[in-house]
């Protein structure tokens, strides 16, 4: 009690996971570099360079179908020798042998676990691809509760899944924190529930109105520790 009053302190933070834990712009440079040379002799017709920057162009930070990436891929290239089906399903079983996490982030989470907090997961994607990088990345065990779309049959900015998040760590909205990248699915989508968002600042995304922005996961616990103070 402090001035006769409850301190509002945080009971759990729930994180996104591509471009806040996972730096996936990283991870996706390191997979399809490997992957030009693990099909090297049969891609030797297209330089590394321009298989490289083709692939980024077309994913489009993760947002368009590696199905249709790869197929323009094998169309723009016109590799005989490859199949759409067979890069897909190389990026679908090898990508996790490449997630590379943004800095601190064990450290982080070992923070905020030992401060009692619930921790939550949500993701949109495919089930199993991304819970392969979250057990790669080793952070598994720090989740309460881990929600990724194609299991839950809804994404976000559906309010549903943030909704389900805290049903599952029993925390209402005003008493949580979600940290994101994306501006709409993320803070947008937090904030409709009335969660307070925390975007981790991405130069490709302007304008972000969320109620905190950190530089990095580090960042987090000073924001914590200020909203803790009351």
């Amino acid at each position: 009690m402090i001035n006769g009053g409850v301190i509002n302190i945080i009971k759990a933070v729930i994180f996104d996971l591509d471009g806040t834990l996972l730096d996936r712009d990283q991870s996706v440079i390191q997979f399809i570099d490997n992957q030009y040379q693990r099909y090297h002799e049969r891609l030797n017709h297209i330089p590394k360079d321009t298989y490289i920057r083709r692939f980024i162009e077309l994913d489009t930070r993760g947002y368009v179908s590696k199905e249709k990436v790869y197929q323009t891929l094998v169309k723009e290239f016109k590799n005989t020798n490859l199949t759409c089906e067979a890069l897909l399903q190389d990026y679908r079983t090898q990508f996790k042998h490449h997630c590379i996490p943004f800095p601190n982030l064990h450290s982080v989470l070992e923070g905020l676990h030992n401060k009692n907090l619930r921790l939550g997961l949500i993701s949109n994607g495919k089930g199993q691809f991304q819970m392969d990088n979250v057990e790669v990345l080793g952070i598994k065990e720090y989740f309460d509760t881990i929600l990724i779309s194609e299991w839950e049959g809804m994404k976000k900015p559906d309010p549903k899944i943030f909704q389900k998040a805290l049903h599952q760590l029993n925390v209402q909205s005003n008493k949580s924190l979600f940290v994101g990248d994306h501006p709409e699915k993320d803070i947008q989508g937090a904030q409709n529930i009335g969660m307070i968002s925390v975007w981790k600042r991405d130069d490709y995304w302007k304008n972000t109105k969320a109620e905190y922005i950190i530089e990095n996961l580090q960042d987090l616990l000073s924001v914590l520790e200020e909203l803790n103070k009351g």
